[in-house]
């Protein structure tokens, strides 16, 4: 799932491959840039910033630096080939960028939000995000003063907000509101501890940084990776009861309806629970 961690993971991928090096060839296979030539620039880092992936290049001429800025969303992807190597991730027409050095070509499928900027001008694109999970200018104290700003909106689409922290997806919401024992539909004002939610979600990104496998549970085996996110109609890892899905504004939300009591329900007491 394209989340934060995801796509500081994905940064990366491409700081490796491409950092340093000039660019040959460039591709745009999307309306807006059709026309657009990078060939000659030089790779100077990849970055996320929440879920957003900032490529930074400077121009042949080295005398402007140029940001190109992508967004993952729920299906995009970067991968990184060898020359010759066959592009086997994702079907070609899914294919937006093409970028070609002499050691390596970086293929973007499916990706969203495409644009071509001055990096001066970045902040027109991620300056409204909040405190990133990831990144240098986390401050948990913000995060939690920005999503207690709104406190009759429900918790779930108050984590999904960027401007209040940014790097939350549905996994990762649906798996620390589990964690904590909150209801999704729980009003902010009405969360015990925001400032321990917040750190936790921090915790589980961090945890999952430098890897391709989520998971919130410890383990890295497929199936067992998610307390409920995933999981609909089966069995919650604690208590037994049955996994539920439900819309919850544009978004769907995971919960065990014993684990996450709705709001002015206690959470029953077991001797198998803990709270992180």
């Amino acid at each position: 799932m394209p989340e934060g961690d995801t796509v500081w993971n994905t940064a990366r991928a491409l700081h490796r491959a491409l950092a340093g090096d000039r660019l040959t060839a460039t591709e745009f296979r999307v309306p807006q840039l059709a026309t657009a030539d990078l060939a000659g620039a030089t790779v100077a880092e990849s970055a996320a910033r929440g879920k957003h992936l900032l490529l930074r290049l400077r121009t042949a001429d080295g005398e402007a630096a140029v940001t190109l800025h992508s967004h993952l969303r729920m299906d995009g992807a970067w991968r990184t080939y060898a020359p010759g190597e066959r592009w086997a991730a994702r079907p070609a027409h899914t294919i937006r960028v093409v970028l070609r050095t002499a050691g390596a070509v970086a293929v973007g499928y499916h990706l969203h939000d495409l644009a071509l900027l001055p990096t001066a001008e970045e902040p027109s694109l991620v300056g409204h995000l909040g405190p990133d999970l990831l990144g240098a200018d986390w401050d948990p104290a913000e995060a939690v003063r920005r999503l207690a700003a709104r406190p009759a909106r429900e918790i779930a689409e108050a984590l999904l907000d960027q401007t209040n922290l940014a790097g939350i997806g549905n996994l990762y919401k649906s798996e620390l509101l589990f964690l904590r024992g909150v209801s999704p539909w729980t009003p902010v004002r009405d969360v015990p501890d925001l400032p321990g939610m917040v750190a936790l979600a921090h915790r589980l990104l961090m945890a999952n940084r430098g890897r391709w496998t989520q998971s919130t549970t410890g383990s890295l085996h497929r199936g067992r990776t998610s307390y409920v996110y995933g999981r609909r109609a089966e069995p919650c890892r604690r208590c037994g009861a049955t996994i539920r899905k439900r819309d919850q504004g544009e978004r769907v939300t995971y919960w065990c309806p014993v684990c996450q009591p709705e709001p002015g329900h206690r959470v029953p007491t077991s001797p198998g629970r803990r709270t992180p």
